[in-house]
């Protein structure tokens, strides 16, 4: 999954990357409100972390309206220091979905974002579920037919990737937009790789029916058939 954090603290900002980097997300940052909001309204993000105060021409409430008003879904934790009714309804009523007032606990930024992201379009359970293969993105566990796969954090995301979007055809530019971050320096064959990588440990022995398929062309679907 990938996140982008828009936070003018960077220290605050970089504590998150990394904290958030360990729990297997993606992740992106800007600092201010004008590069907050052109990040902001890419539809390439799973869920947007976004300071109420920035510097620049938007803050964090402007931007968020903005992606409303664009016609984006994807969910909005807001983070803030100002701790009032008011400036929670404010921000709520602008289109975040959560709000979290500073100082908070980083455990439970994270049970907040995990929440969020049960939440997408279609309505997935805690377990992610394709055919025989199961994945929790809680606990991190995978198994096929009950048995369990250790995964690479890497691996573990492209896979989440996949089965939050079974039997849709994925592009290699999709993958990497949503399972790498900004500033990785990701070659299309890099994709090729981790694809092989989850085959060898998903779709072996060859006696399972193969859940990842190539469509020749276009990228990669997992699904039963």
């Amino acid at each position: 999954m990938k996140l982008l954090i828009v936070e003018d603290e960077q220290k605050i900002a970089a504590a998150l990357k990394r904290g958030l980097e360990a729990e297997h997300f993606a992740i992106d940052v800007e600092y201010t409100g004008p590069t907050g909001l052109a990040a902001a309204v890419d539809p390439s993000y799973d869920l947007v972390i976004l300071d109420r105060m920035l510097p620049g021409i938007a803050d964090g409430s402007q931007i968020c309206q903005a992606m409303r008003q664009a016609g984006l879904h994807t969910p909005v934790l807001m983070l803030t220091a100002k701790d009032s009714i008011p400036d929670r309804v404010a921000g709520l009523e602008g289109g975040a979905d959560d709000y979290l007032i500073k100082p908070f606990a980083f455990d439970e930024l994270l049970a907040r974002i995990r929440a969020l992201l049960r939440r997408p379009a279609e309505q997935l359970g805690e377990e992610l579920v394709v055919a025989d293969l199961t994945l929790n993105p809680t606990t991190y566990e995978v198994k096929r037919a009950g048995q369990p796969i250790q995964l690479s954090s890497k691996e573990f995301a492209l896979l989440e990737y996949f089965i939050r979007h079974k039997n849709r055809v994925l592009t290699k530019s999709m993958i990497i937009s949503h399972v790498w971050d900004f500033d990785a320096d990701v070659l299309p064959n890099t994709v090729e790789v981790y694809i092989g990588y989850l085959r060898n440990k998903i779709d072996r022995p060859e006696s399972q029916a193969p859940l990842i398929h190539t469509v020749r062309g276009f990228g990669y679907r997992i699904g039963s058939a």
